[in-house]
């Protein structure tokens, strides 16, 4: 069995989640009445062509729970779905302090992050133009962006579906 902390009362602990599944991990502890905190990001992707927000966990496959060494029931917690495991460093439980908790959780809503910004290099993915790299230019609409090209010898603003860039590193 796992060491218990010196401190009384809840503390914080890191639960590891099966992959893609910190939402579904999340709903159920809360479902057993359990108190749970998952940070978010909103991120902007190019799903079914189209540029949408979506909200992923800041911290992939990590979620955090409060518990009581005392008064917690911790066995349901390794059998809820979307959980893996209770985080551990051999016998201890990594705890964490509640001021860092306090901190995640009261830090400012960060604005989505774009999929593209004006001067990124691009690579276009599909097409007649595929693998020639080019810089981003701007969108135009939601599923559309303007890419320039050098063709010929010559920069060229060209159109492209969204899905069809991906961001050269």
């Amino acid at each position: 069995m796992y060491s218990s902390p010196s401190t009384p009362g809840p503390s914080w602990y890191l639960l590891q989640t099966k992959p893609k599944q910190e939402f579904r991990a999340l709903e159920q502890l809360e479902n057993q009445g359990y108190c749970c905190f998952l940070p978010t990001l909103s991120v902007e992707k190019v799903r079914r062509g189209k540029r949408d927000v979506v909200v992923e966990p800041l911290f992939s496959r990590y979620l955090f729970i409060q518990l009581d060494t005392v008064t917690s029931n911790w066995f349901p917690i390794r059998s809820t779905r979307g959980v893996s495991k209770i985080v551990a460093f051999g016998e201890r439980l990594a705890m964490l302090p509640d001021a860092c908790i306090a901190a995640l959780q009261h830090a400012p809503t960060i604005p989505p992050r774009p999929l593209f910004t004006p001067g990124d290099p691009v690579t276009i993915t599909s097409g007649p133009f595929a693998g020639l790299e080019g810089i981003y230019q701007m969108t135009n609409g939601d599923e559309r962006a303007m890419v320039l090209l050098e063709l010929m010898s010559q920069p060229q603003k060209l159109m492209f579906a969204i899905e069809a860039l991906r961001k050269t590193t």
